[in-house]
């Protein structure tokens, strides 16, 4: 017991990482963007799933889009998991994590026409932009630019992903 204690307070102790960030900073920040990473992970799989199962008429143009989308929402995991590491936080250790973390909910059910799969991922893109943008302003309010920067750039392309989930479901 006295070691299971210990490897906990091991987990949870603050890294000695250096960095010019505040400790509130390390902490405030590093928290969301932890989150940001169970959001991530939650999105990624969604729309994986929604890419392996997507049917109909337009099977060929939509299997395209998600696996490209897909694969931007996972590029973004790595840069995400070590910024925050950078700034002296922890980045997700397990599944559990994601999964007690995560605000995009999962969808497991048996079928999903397309365009529901469609309108859904758009609204998850938008709801992960805005809490991509919670955490530029929590950036913002402790001059952490770097990390605001990267999420710029995150931004955007969660706009984009938005935009072509909208133009792509206009007809279904």
């Amino acid at each position: 017991m006295k070691d299971e204690l210990k490897a906990i307070a091991h987990r949870s102790a603050p890294l000695k990482t250096t960095t010019r960030l505040s400790e509130d900073a390390t902490r405030d920040i590093s928290a969301a963007l932890t989150t940001l990473l169970a959001d991530m992970f939650a999105l990624y799989m969604k729309t994986k799933n929604f890419h392996w199962h997507i049917s109909g008429p337009n099977f060929r143009d939509y299997h395209l889009l998600l696996d490209d989308q897909s694969s931007q929402i996972f590029a973004t995991t790595d840069p995400l998991a070590e910024r925050a590491r950078k700034i002296g936080g922890r980045a997700l250790h397990s599944i559990g994590q994601i999964a007690k973390l995560q605000r995009i909910a999962d969808n497991d059910a048996g079928f999903v026409t397309p365009s529901d799969m469609l309108a859904e991922l758009r609204e998850d893109n938008l709801a992960l932009r805005g809490y991509m943008s919670e955490t530029h302003a929590l950036c913002d309010e402790y001059g952490d630019v770097a990390t605001a920067s990267l999420l710029e750039e995150w931004i955007d392309e969660a706009e984009q992903r938005v935009w072509f989930l909208f133009e792509s479901g206009r007809n279904t």
